[in-house]
């Protein structure tokens, strides 16, 4: 890169170019195309800025002239700049600097768009060499010369370096040179250990021993003999032996010797004697590398089965469910892009055993998620003979490729391969198969040879040679060639039952992890060339009930899931590095997954979810989407869409979203204009006008705010009437799962509405499109509160939910009661009043663990196992109002009727601070105040009804505030921030309801009245409006409302819409001039800070 980088700054472009096409060609792929098209416009603008016309005709001519197949309207466009004086008349290059800058400029795209083009993959850093490259030439020297000693010492004296080694015969006589030829190899009883830094030499084994992974085609199973390897290309059988047969080097030093080298001997004349020492290693990396920070926790909504991170969006995580649906997240947004609950695509072409199976049993888990190298295919393995194969194209659409009955039974792991350079799916099964697919669905080998299912695979390549470790629940490892002679490798894995293998991410080193019968863990690196162990790790303490899971990063880290925790080590040494358990909530088996950068961690969770967690490298790459619209995060850095143009290849554009006018996205030579809310791709007209880049506001067409007034406007869903439906909703939330809406009415009587999945609501999820069912259990059950000994109209209301939707606590003024979800009992009652509970709220490490604010202005730490009130917390004036933990700063924070906030530390309990919410003028600090932590906790919602604000949660300043005004000069309600944090739901007394940007509590949206309500609610005396606020977990755009009225609504955008407005652009600090959008301050000087 560093040589690419001076010949761009120098401006030498057909060295640039001719230095590419050593990697690349024009149209190799989207990547390389956009790199290509910008080098030459940048060429062809430096020639028109010298004035210089005939050389930028002929840069036009024969440069730029072949993107003018995949987007003829840019290409006219360029052209036309030919007839400009300035071409910086253009609006679009206004802003082209001079040549220097602009070099700098596109040298950044460019470096962003080699990263992450795959041809570059592995190609862009010099592999790192170790000290010692001259003690390896020595040792390889004196290996090949043992290696033709007529009589081989299992421990050869080295007399000298200058003199070739010869062993000495066994009466002591000089033995007589020996001619051997180049392609000679070792006899089966002398082998010798790999070359390594730290491994001793080994004499040879008495007997035959296994000299590798992979046995000659001709020798039998049960006695591998050579080495491993498989081949895709037509090598003959010899030939690829011979490459596999390679004879390994002995290492005739260590660090461990004394003295290193020093196999000399008195001879008869003087000899040299010398110590070569080994330099100590020293690891490039720290424990602090290491993804261990807690940032999220997402729910699924099913029991999470796999996972796989896109190979180069890396916040993008793919998720299997045991309901057999896959989901597309983007951790960074906390969001979910898709969801593709399980169907069957076509019945008619699935064996009759599959159907039988279907109609005795229709459930239908999912084994294993996967995406091919580029990430623009997904594989499904099911547990029952199926796979599927989806194309997928971001952000959030994908289509149907291959259905394929593949196994007799479950298939258990599925992976992509290329032997030939021919993409492949490879698939193992309950049959006891491995088979390989191409492209088409057409079997291309079926490896039989494993006695028990086949329960994982690992396809690979050394150099040119392509082969598969497949392991099988008997603990046999064996491995295959691309070929019908049968497996090369008949191996037994420590624990003999089911194991799972991988490689480190450069390729070099092999690992497995597997688990016995007897609940016994491995975790071992394997001696490639050996077949042997070459190191096992230590700690796992307990006995396992399943089996454990494991993965690699980085070239340098292992992490196992075992004892409720993830389990790190250096894959150099044996013994554990650290271990986390991620705040809490995991299984006793937590599956895991990096990504491929190693800064991310995703790990399941007990309640149907799973956790990210991130080091210092992953905190930095999610924090850029705070500061990003939730759908522009997804062009960052590049955005594709499919395209086809008669006579040409398929391409697609990429865009890098940048904001300068000299790299704007329409530059792009195939950029169609990105397609939106589902849709079938193959049936789509292309765009060819450019997309103009959204960072940069139209001047001709300025910002709107979005006002939704009517119900056209939007989508909206009535939760269905009750038999007890009260005069008010007071408090509403959605379940965990995102399937259902539960209420607490001024009755003290709860209400659960739940979704089913259908072939209108394909996954079951909440949605304004279907009006779900008031559930409830067949006994009739109803949640009624224990009721106040006042009228229960006037208690104040508190509900919470645990972590896994089974319990729900809550109270009007009486006694707190723990239901079950489930059957609607009542689990057990606590806490009578005097005083009453006012604010719940369950330990986010410990549903046992309950914080219950108080009307007489205490906070009590209530241990629901033990019964008993642990800790009583004082420091408020007024009864508690709010209470919110955070996982990462171990605080919580709570609010009260007297406008003040405490923070309490969560490991002693004792108040850490005080602030007093500053008061607009004339305003009296009186009133509830509710508090919510952001999605990774670093930043506070504070709503009043006089204000809306965001605080630093780690400071506890004030960084926006935002006081009622214009249209939405009511006082505040209630207001939620969104699932993914980025957007705030306010609700006004007059019945708007405010849709805010997080940065700076710009207003994006208002949704008046007449949108979701009836006429007759709207006309009503006293006038009904929205008294609570529900983010849904999952959908960043949907929310409810719970009514004044009794009433509880479900608001989302339309499909076409997809988000509710856009982000307003800020000119000299004013929201696009608008003032009377937003009144957002920054001044966290006027909040009084009290210790």
């Amino acid at each position: 890169m560093k040589y690419f980088e001076e010949k761009v700054h120098a401006g030498e472009w057909d060295e640039v170019e001719k230095y590419l096409s050593g990697f690349t060609k024009v149209d190799d792929n989207r990547y390389s195309m956009k790199i290509f098209f910008e080098i030459r416009k940048q060429k062809y603008l430096e020639a028109l800025d010298r004035h210089d016309r005939a050389k930028a005709v002929d840069i036009l001519v024969k440069d730029l002239k072949v993107f003018s197949t995949f987007n003829e309207e840019l290409y006219k466009e360029i052209t036309q700049l030919l007839t400009l004086e300035n071409f910086r008349e253009n609006e679009q290059l206004s802003k082209y600097g001079d040549t220097k800058s602009a070099r700098s400029i596109m040298l950044i795209e460019l470096k962003k768009l080699i990263e992450a083009n795959p041809l570059f993959r592995e190609k862009l850093v010099f592999p790192t060499l170790k000290a010692s490259r001259l003690r390896t030439l020595i040792n390889q020297s004196l290996n090949w010369q043992h290696q033709l000693c007529k009589n081989p010492r299992p421990n050869p004296d080295i007399k000298t370096l200058f003199t070739d080694h010869t062993c000495a015969p066994p009466n002591g006589a000089r033995a007589s040179p020996v001619s051997v030829p180049l392609a000679a190899v070792p006899k089966a009883g002398a082998t010798y250990p790999p070359l390594t830094a730290h491994t001793p030499f080994q004499p040879p084994p008495a007997g035959p021993s296994l000299a590798g992974w992979m046995a000659n085609a001709a020798a039998t199973s049960s006695v591998p003999s050579a080495v491993v390897a498989a081949s895709s290309l037509p090598v003959p059988a010899n030939q690829a032996v011979q490459i596999l047969k390679r004879p390994t080097i002995a290492d005739y030093q260590s660090a461990e010797s004394e003295q290193l080298m020093k196999r000399l001997r008195p001879s008869g004349h003087g000899v040299d004697e010398a110590t070569y020492p080994s330099p100590i290693p020293q690891p490039s990396w720290s424990v602090e590398d290491l993804p261990r920070t807690v940032v999220c926790t997402l729910p699924q909504g099913s029991s999470v089965t796999s996972m796989d991170f896109h190979p180069s969006r890396h916040t993008l995580l793919l998720v299997g469910s045991a309901n057999g649906e896959i989901t597309l997240w983007e951790v960074g947004l906390r969001e979910r892009l898709f969801s593709k609950p399980f169907k069957i695509w076509d019945t008619q072409a699935c064996s009759p055993q599959f159907q039988n199976s279907v109609v005795k049993d229709s459930s239908m888990s999912i084994n294993r998620v996967t995406w091919n190298p580029d990430g623009d295919l997904i594989g499904v393995a099911f547990t029952k003979h199926l796979i599927h194969l989806h194309a997928y194209q971001q952000p959030n659409e994908t289509r149907q490729v291959l259905e394929i009955d593949a196994h007799s039974g479950g298939v258990n792991d599925i992976a992509f391969s290329r032997p030939n350079k021919q993409l492949c799916v490879v698939t193992c099964g309950d049959d006891k198969l491995i088979k390989v697919w191409d492209m088409q669905g057409q079997k291309l080998f079926s490896f039989e040879g494993h006695e028990a299912p086949v329960y994982s695979i690992c396809p690979h390549h050394k150099e040119s040679i392509q082969f598969i470790f497949s392991t099988s629940l008997d603990g046999k490892i064996k491995a295959w060639l691309y070929d019908n002679v049968g497996s090369r490798v008949d191996y037994d894995a420590p624990g003999k039952w089911c194991t799972t293998m991988l490689y480190s991410a450069d390729g070099t080193r092999l690992f497995s992890c597997g688990t016995s019968k007897e609940g016994d863990s491995y975790l071992v690196e394997w001696n490639e060339s050996e077949g042997s162990i070459k190191r096992t790790y230590s700690g796992f303490r307990k006995k396992a009930s399943g089996v454990v899971q494991f993965d690699t990063a980085q070239n340098h880290i292992l992490a196992a899931g075992e004892d409720n925790q993830i389990k790190f080590w250096d894959v150099d040494n044996t013994n554990m590095l650290s271990y986390t358990e991620a705040d809490g909530g995991l299984p006793s088996l937590p599956r895991l997954r990096f990504n491929k950068e190693g800064n991310l961690l995703a790990v399941t969770t007990m309640d149907n979810g799973f956790k990210i967690l991130a080091n210092a490298d992953g905190l930095r790459s999610l924090r850029t989407f705070g500061t990003t619209r939730p759908f522009e995060a997804f062009r960052v850095p590049y955005e594709v869409s499919s395209m086809k143009v008669s006579g040409a290849p398929v391409v697609a554009g990429i865009s890098p979203n940048i904001g300068r006018m000299d790299h704007i996205d329409r530059n792009s030579p195939a950029n169609p204009t990105p397609i939106m809310n589902g849709g079938d791709s193959a049936s789509r007209s292309i765009d060819i006008k450019p997309r103009i880049s959204e960072e940069k506001p139209d001047k001709a067409k300025p910002w709107e705010l979005m006002e939704v007034i009517n119900p056209q406007q939007c989508r909206v869903a009535t939760m269905p009437e009750t038999p007890d439906q009260p005069s008010k909703v007071v408090r509403l939330l959605y379940t965990n799962s995102g399937v259902g809406l539960l209420a607490l009415g001024s009755n003290a009587v709860q209400r659960l509405w739940k979704w089913s999945r259908n072939d209108q609501n394909p996954s079951g999820k909440a949605t304004a499109s279907v009006v779900p069912h008031h559930w409830q259990p067949n006994s009739g059950l109803v949640m009624t509160n224990d009721p106040a000994d006042t009228n229960p109209e006037e208690a104040v209301p508190c509900i919470a939910l645990s972590k896994n939707d089974s319990y729900v606590m809550s109270a009007c003024g009486g006694k707190v009661s723990l239901f079950n979800m489930m059957t609607f009992k009542v689990m057990t009652t606590f806490m009578p009043p005097p005083p009453a509970s006012t604010f719940l709220a369950f330990h986010p490490q410990d549903n046992n663990i309950i914080a219950i604010g108080m009307e007489d202005s205490t906070i009590h730490i209530y241990n629901v196992r033990v019964d008993e009130v642990k800790t009583r917390l004082t420091g408020h004036q007024k009864r508690i109002t709010g209470l919110a933990f955070s996982n990462n700063q171990h605080i919580l924070v709570s609010s009260g009727a007297d406008a003040q906030l405490c923070v309490w530390a969560t490991d002693s309990w004792e108040k850490k601070k005080t602030v007093a919410i500053q008061m607009p003028a004339g305003k009296t600090p009186s009133g509830d105040t509710w508090v919510q932590f952001n999605s990774d906790w670093s930043r506070l919602l504070v709503v009043h009804e006089t204000q809306l604000a965001i605080y630093d949660a780690s400071k506890m300043e004030r960084i926006y505030q935002w006081i009622p005004q214009d249209t939405l000069s009511a006082s505040i309600s209630h207001a939620s921030y969104s699932r993914n944090s980025q957007l705030v739901f306010a609700a006004f007394t007059n019945g708007n309801i405010g849709i805010f940007d997080v940065e700076n509590l710009r207003l994006r949206c208002r949704i008046a009245p007449p949108a979701y309500m009836s006429s007759a609610a709207i006309n009503s005396n006293p006038s009904v409006y929205p008294l609570v606020v529900a983010a849904h977990p999952q959908e960043a755009n949907q929310f409810a409302v719970g009514l004044s009225d009794g009433s509880v609504k479900v608001v989302e955008p339309l499909e076409s819409e997809g988000k509710w407005g856009t982000t307003p652009p800020t000119e000299n600090g004013v929201p696009n001039g608008r003032t009377s959008t937003s009144s957002a301050t920054s001044n966290p000087a006027a909040d009084q800070t009290q210790r």
